[in-house]
């Protein structure tokens, strides 16, 4: 769907919605929608360390029910050639806020977009989700660079 709307020089400009919308965004979501995990260079290669990281407002939505989700996501990684930068893992975490995704494929995606930007030489991400109707789900993976 476009919209038209004239521009300060007067003049009829079409836009569609989905530029619209990112237009009239707060510059904060703005943000969370580019999100892309953003790396730099790891400053002790070849000393294997760990990097523990805990973002508690993880939300996203069910998508059978459309109610919220709400976790902390925990986060340990040996880092090889590069390191997450954390303002843009925050950002990419945010940006789950409004995905009807499942606890299951939230926690794997996350380790599947972390081991594409990264390639740890070992990661586990645990999503430690809040009690929804009497039940408390926590989903951990794993994985490990192969040599």
């Amino acid at each position: 769907m476009s919209h038209v709307h004239e521009s300060p020089a007067g003049e009829l400009v079409r836009q569609n919605s989905q530029d619209l919308a990112k237009e009239l965004a707060k510059y904060g979501e703005r943000e969370i929608q580019d999100h892309q995990l953003v790396t730099f260079p790891n400053p002790r290669p070849g000393r294997p360390y760990h990097i523990q990281i805990s973002l508690p407002e993880f939300t996203c939505k069910c998508p059978f029910s459309g109610y919220p989700d709400f976790a902390t996501i925990f986060i340990d990684y040996v880092p090889q050639d590069l390191v997450v930068e954390l303002k843009a893992l925050k950002l990419y975490i945010n940006n789950y806020r409004d995905r009807y995704i499942s606890h299951e494929e939230s926690v794997n995606q996350i380790l599947d977009d972390f081991v594409a930007a990264c390639d740890p030489l070992e990661i586990k991400i645990k999503g430690d989700f809040n009690p929804r109707g009497n039940v408390h789900t926590v989903v951990e993976v794993t994985h490990q660079r192969s040599t």
